[in-house]
């Protein structure tokens, strides 16, 4: 018996560069499963859209749709479990995020950036209305606490507070002294500088507007790491195990 198709679907963009990462994340997740057929799907901005692709499933053939997303939010509560409902036998899988590795590949960015102790971070998410994603984004954020000794803050590029602009202007003020500093700050010395943290797959929108933030260092983006590949297929196969009734966010 054949093991369902697997989805991957991503959010889309017009970056050439991002969608060339996208593109080899979702040849690495093939490569380490050799025989799985993996298909391309997005929520936005990229043909061919989710919908589509599950409507074009053949017939008898079952699916798992494998958010390439790092957190639960509008599109995997609402466009995935939509595309998802409109064909029997597909099911959800979970978003990559949060999960500790995650955090451990930020650990790294942030090193390969010379990014100290004494810096403080802003952990910088693309963002969501929907406020489950900024509760993974804080879990995430708690995690990489676990790895560093910096202040770190998460921040948000969009629908959700605060704004990655507004978390700058707030450490640079308490590194200055001003009203936001005190108690909040921590015992670290934010006598260093601001760095973002992106929180983000790949280059793109999101990644680009943080270089506007006035922040003094950017990370680059999750991609290329292994790490991703072998997260979407974890999520794959505790799809499977979790039974047809499980919601995506079963087996985070």
């Amino acid at each position: 018996m054949n093991s369902p198709i697997l989805i991957a679907c991503a959010h889309g963009t017009s970056s050439a560069e991002g969608a060339a990462e996208v593109n080899a994340l979702r040849d690495g997740i093939a490569a380490l499963r050799p025989g799985l057929a993996v298909r391309e799907a997005y929520v936005d901005v990229q043909d061919p859209d989710l919908p589509a692709v599950v409507a074009a499933l053949p017939a008898g053939e079952t699916a798992v749709v494998v958010p390439l997303l790092l957190s639960v939010g509008y599109h995997v509560k609402v466009d995935i479990a939509r595309a998802v409902k409109s064909r029997p036998g597909t099911r959800a899988a979970a978003p990559l995020g949060p999960d500790p590795r995650l955090a451990a590949l930020l650990d790294v960015r942030l090193r390969e950036a010379g990014v100290t102790d004494n810096d403080a971070v802003i952990l910088a998410a693309a963002g969501s209305s929907d406020p489950t994603a900024a509760k993974n984004v804080e879990e995430l954020a708690g995690q990489l606490r676990a790895l560093r000794s910096n202040r770190i803050v998460a921040a948000y590029g969009a629908s959700a507070k605060p704004s990655v602009p507004d978390a700058v202007a707030m450490l640079r003020e308490e590194a200055a002294g001003g009203a936001g500093a005190g108690e909040s700050a921590g015992a670290v010395d934010l006598g260093g500088r601001v760095v973002i943290a992106a929180y983000l797959l790949a280059p793109g929108f999101f990644h680009d507007q943080l270089h506007k933030a006035g922040a003094d260092l950017v990370t680059a983006a999750l991609l290329p790491s292994p790490v991703l590949a072998e997260i979407a297929l974890e999520r794959y196969d505790a799809a499977l195990a979790a039974g047809p009734e499980a919601g995506p966010e079963a087996g985070a």
